[in-house]
């Protein structure tokens, strides 16, 4: 995620290198004939580039609401993923201690699995977001998981799924042996369940991308006006005597359309480990600091922003 408010433009050049080149060889190469008297009479009116403009606009502007929407729906997810983990954790730390004080469990066993259970919490959240991402380093949660849970994690084709199940099974056996009071499972269920509609929820962002017609015809429309502006532009600078200006202008407008399209088309994708996703590693840190204090746990170093972007 993008934390700061000035961008470089020499990094912003970069990332738009390819928009920027095309714009830019149109604009010099329409110049040029133009004014070698190769395609004098086929300079256009300004009026098409401002149609074809405004059905551009109408297209950027549908794709950026919905690549947006995609993105905060995405970021609510993970929000209620960090407010469902200190609920979950704070039911099962309390309700543990309290087998304790009415002599049902000893302080050893409500210790363990306390740290257990909250341990593997943290680590749902971990396989979590690498199955978002794509990524296979699945010991950034080794140390939060037993060896043989571990192996055991590592062959399933959903380790987050798979250890949601874990948790309700826990809790189950927990019950059995009076660690978690007979009722607990009614308030602690409905929070796993929510664990389950949140991951749901990223998964179909992550598994269904925005209608590819935009997509396609919004990259289409942007080169068709690209090509279209400098012809449209050409002659009337031309008539106000200055027509080189024609170039930086034409480079100018093509340059602001193209970043409205970039920034809807990286905004659809809010889990694609790019410097505009959801900042789903800085979340996992804040669930793991936040989870590990109300264990009383030793808790890892918070995450800032690095050069303007929080990962």
């Amino acid at each position: 995620m993008i934390t700061k408010k000035v961008f470089n433009p020499l990094t912003v050049a970069r990332y738009m290198k390819t928009e920027l080149a095309v714009s830019v060889l149109l604009s010099v190469g329409v110049y040029l004939l133009y004014h070698t008297g190769q395609i004098e009479k086929v300079s256009l009116p300004f009026s098409v580039a401002a149609i074809l403009g405004s059905a551009l606009a109408i297209f950027l502007a549908f794709r950026n609401n919905n690549a947006y929407s995609r993105w905060w729906e995405a970021r609510t997810h993970w929000g209620g993923i960090t407010n469902n983990s200190r609920i979950f954790a704070r039911q099962v730390i309390a309700n543990a201690d309290n087998a304790v004080q009415t002599g049902k469990a000893s302080v050893e066993e409500t210790s363990a699995y306390k740290k257990e259970m909250v341990f593997r919490q943290i680590a749902f959240a971990h396989a979590l977001r690498l199955q978002l991402r794509g990524q296979n380093n699945l010991d950034e949660y080794k140390h939060l998981l037993n060896e043989k849970e571990f192996l055991e994690v590592v062959r399933k084709q959903n380790p987050a799924n798979y250890l949601l199940l874990m948790q309700g099974k826990r809790i189950k056996e927990a019950i059995k042996s009076e660690i978690l009071g007979p009722f607990d499972n009614i308030s602690l269920e409905p929070t796993l369940a929510g664990f389950n509609n949140f991951q749901g929820g990223c998964e179909r962002i992550r598994n269904t991308p925005l209608l590819r017609q935009y997509h396609f015809f919004t990259k289409l429309f942007l080169l068709v006006f690209m090509i279209v502006l400098p012809f449209s532009l050409v002659a009337d600078f031309n008539k106000m005597g200055i027509p080189w200006l024609m170039i930086p202008v034409s480079i100018l407008i093509s340059f602001v359309f193209a970043v409205m399209g970039k920034v809807g088309e990286v905004n659809e994708d809010p889990f694609e480990n790019r410097i505009t996703d959801v900042p789903m590693t800085a979340i996992c840190n804040t669930i793991e600091r936040d989870l590990m204090e109300m264990l009383g746990e030793t808790i890892p170093p918070k995450m800032f922003p690095e050069k303007g972007f929080l990962h």
